[in-house]
This record gives C-alpha cells, sequence and structure tokens, in this order.
C-alpha cells in the first residue's frame, strides 16, 4: 500500500497559526531551509480545504504546499483512499510529490500555471491539452486484477446515508426544506442514473472526478495541464470525468450553465480526446461514431455529476467552515440536473 510508505509527522496544524505549524512541518521535509526565510502564499479557491504555498525568496521554484483538511471533510472523503489515488496518479507523472502527512492535513509539490476560467478553457489548443492529460490519467493501472467497476453508486449513497435533516442556519433550512426533495426521493434518482449509466456499456478507469476548472492548471511555458485535487479520485465509468469537466464550464463563483458548450463544440473536444485514446492503445482511426457514442456517454454523465456535487454540497453545508453557500449550492447543481434530465436521458447510443 502506497499509504504506508508516507511520512507521518504527528503535529496538528491550526488556520490560527497555519504558518507556524507549517515552519514546524517544513523543518523535516526541508531541513535545509531557514525559518526566517520561508515566504507564505495562502490560496482561498478551495471548496473543502485550507492551503498554504510556502517558499524562499530566492528559490520560487521549489514550491511545498501544505494543505489542512476541512472540518467534517472525512464524511465526504476517504482519506486513506486518497493516499492511494495520490500514490498512482504522481507514480504516471499525474500529481506532485506527496512529502508527508500530518494528523490533519499533507504537504506536497506544486504544479506551477494557472488555474483556467470559463474562457481559457474553450481555447481549442488547451481543451487538447485537457483531453491529452485526462487520457493519461485514465490509463492508469491500479495493483487490484478484479475486474474494475465503478464506484459512483457506493460513493453517493455514503454520501445519503451522511445527509443532514436540518440546517441551524434558517437560510440554509429554508433552500433545503423549499428546493431540496426528501432523501427517498434523492435515492430514486440515484437508482435511475445508476440503470441509465449501467446500460451504455462505457468503460471503467481510473478517475480525477472532480475537473472544475480551478482544478486544472495551464502551464503556458512548457504548453500543458496538470489537474490537481485528488480527494474524490475512484474508479468511475470513462465519460463521468467528461460529462462533469463540460459542466464545470459554468464556473463555480457566479455559476451559469448557458456555457455548457454546445453538440459542435463537445464533439471537437470528444475527438482530441479519442484521438489520444486510440494512439495510446494503437488503435485504427476515429469515427464519427465513435465521438457520437462518447457524446451519448458524456452529456448523460454530466446528469450524473450534477447530482454528484448536489449531494457532496448538502453535506459540505453542515460541517464545513468554509465561506460558500454550500445550500444554495446544491439547489442549483440539482436544478440543472432536473432540466437537462429529459433532453440528456432520452439521447440514443448510435447503432
Amino acid at each position: 500500500m502506497f499509504s504506508s510508505g508516507i511520512r507521518k509527522l504527528e503535529i496538528s496544524a491550526s488556520e490560527l497559526s497555519f504558518e507556524n505549524d507549517s515552519k514546524k512541518i517544513l523543518k523535516d521535509i526541508r531541513p535545509n531551509w531557514d525559518a526566517d526565510k520561508i515566504s507564505f502564499k495562502l490560496f482561498t479557491d478551495g471548496l473543502s480545504n485550507k492551503l498554504i504555498g510556502c517558499y524562499l525568496e530566492d528559490d520560487r521554484n521549489d514550491v511545498v504546499l501544505v494543505r489542512i483538511n476541512g472540518s467534517g471533510s472525512e464524511i465526504v472523503i476517504n482519506r486513506e483512499e486518497e493516499l492511494e489515488a495520490f500514490g498512482l496518479l504522481s507514480a504516471a507523472g499525474c500529481a506532485p510529490p506527496l512529502y508527508c502527512t500530518f494528523n490533519n492535513g499533507m504537504a506536497y509539490g506544486f504544479f506551477p500555471g494557472v488555474p483556467l476560467d470559463v474562457e481559457t478553457v474553450r481555447e481549442p489548443k488547451i481543451q487538447r491539452l485537457i483531453a491529452k492529460e485526462l487520457v493519461k490519467i485514465h490509463k492508469i493501472k491500479g495493483p487490484s486484477q478484479v475486474p474494475l467497476k465503478s464506484k459512483y453508486k457506493e460513493r453517493v449513497l455514503s454520501w445519503l446515508d451522511a445527509l443532514p435533516s436540518h440546517y441551524e442556519d434558517p437560510l440554509k433550512q429554508l433552500v433545503f426544506e423549499k428546493e431540496i426533495p426528501p432523501k427517498a426521493e434523492l435515492k430514486n434518482e440515484l437508482e435511475e442514473i445508476v440503470r441509465t449509466l449501467e446500460g451504455l456499456n462505457m468503460d471503467v478507469v481510473f478517475s480525477h472526478n472532480d475537473t472544475l476548472l480551478k482544478n486544472i492548471i495551464y502551464n503556458e511555458q512548457e504548453e500543458k495541464v496538470n489537474l490537481i485535487d485528488y480527494e474524490y479520485a475512484f474508479y468511475n465509468y470513462e465519460a463521468f470525468d467528461i460529462g462533469n469537466h463540460f459542466a464545470e464550464f459554468a464556473g463555480i463563483d457566479d455559476v451559469n450553465y448557458d456555457l455548457y458548450p454546445e453538440r459542435d463544440e463537445q464533439l471537437r473536444w470528444l475527438k482530441y480526446y479519442l484521438e489520444y485514446k486510440y494512439e495510446a492503445e494503437g488503435s485504427p482511426a476515429v469515427t464519427d461514431e465513435d465521438a457520437e457514442r462518447l457524446y451519448v456517454q458524456t452529456n448523460k454523465c454530466a446528469c450524473a455529476a450534477h447530482f454528484f456535487w448536489t449531494i457532496w454540497a448538502l453535506i459540505q453545508g453542515k460541517y464545513s467552515l468554509i465561506n460558500f453557500n454550500y445550500v444554495q449550492y446544491a439547489s442549483t447543481r440539482l436544478t440543472e440536473y432536473y432540466r437537462k434530465k429529459k433532453e440528456f436521458f432520452s439521447l440514443e447510443l448510435p447503432r
């Protein structure tokens, strides 16, 4: 097991003393650093955790990220599975090195570049790079010889079991009561989603599962992209990463689902993906039928992604201390799920 070989420090970091606690961690993993010369940059974009970058002013090429796990995040994230995923991705060159864990977080390397936004994600050259990186991730093989099975249903069911029944904040509670169906109805929706996905004959691959724009880092100098944040990585349907990514074209700070890519843009993107996939497999050229099949699978998976993040956000709204309106976000994702469900679920695979 990869996680058993990772250095574990008996340190608990606090947001109130983040820099000082980070120095204690750096003393172990960067013993040659002068503590008085360490600079820090707090990252504020995360929706699950607190993150700080640590570096020396005269060597900004060596940045260590120290992450404090978010309050209540263990309800939605299996930290042992995250470490295993991190190890697989790092060994394949798809994740930075993991230096250590500590009682409530981890420290790891840094991918230079800038996160994508609603404009850059539409640039064809960047779309091609994203497709290439996803193929690389999807080709990762784990140690198990057991036939692969999607963990989508298992993960969402575990979240539904942990779903709050009430929120102390009256505004959250109002949205919850008015806009979120009862748990039994949500479970019925999950069963319908799973039946739909199981009928698509999709490959199951090692998946990132959180391909939102801020998790995709573009390095212009090297002309490549890297995906970051591997907390939700597990074996899943191949098209889930793509459908989830298309849904994230809407952004997150000011969500606009009118930005969901139209059919022509999707087909261009999907052909990029299939070209890299077939090249890796030594398969024949991509056909229009291949792209159409993946198009149908991808859009159905986009609905599955909306539902996935709906349930996640309802739990985060109960326990997270991050300043974000999770319950309203859950309502927004669920509304889009229902809005697109009939259209996308009625799509038929090419014969």
